[in-house]
């Protein structure tokens, strides 16, 4: 599901909201969990899941076609984790297979 489909779904799901408000709140949204990540800071949805950064220390790398080994830097990554009730949805039989 892309950006503009979850709009189009909480519309419809909400008839009583214009389409233009609803992705400004969608968008307010997503703005401030990506804000925080880059402060550093740590989004928790309760039920659904964690956002976080996780920093990956500089390394040498290869150039798949060359061979030749290429310095990559130190960089940030974001990490989701899913929340225990989202992890129980997905798995509804209860096995904990996926």
């Amino acid at each position: 599901m892309i950006k503009s489909e979850l709009v189009q779904r909480i519309s419809a799901a909400n008839p009583h909201l214009y389409q233009r408000d609803v992705e400004n709140i969608v968008n307010a949204i997503l703005n401030e969990i990506t804000g925080a990540l880059a402060r550093g800071d740590r989004v928790e949805l309760r039920g659904f899941g964690a956002f976080s950064v996780k920093n990956r220390p500089a390394r040498t790398g290869r150039n798949p076609r060359t061979g030749a080994h290429v310095s990559v830097s130190q960089k940030s990554v974001p990490f989701f984790k899913t929340g225990k009730e989202m992890r129980e949805r997905l798995n509804k039989d209860g096995t904990g297979a996926a």
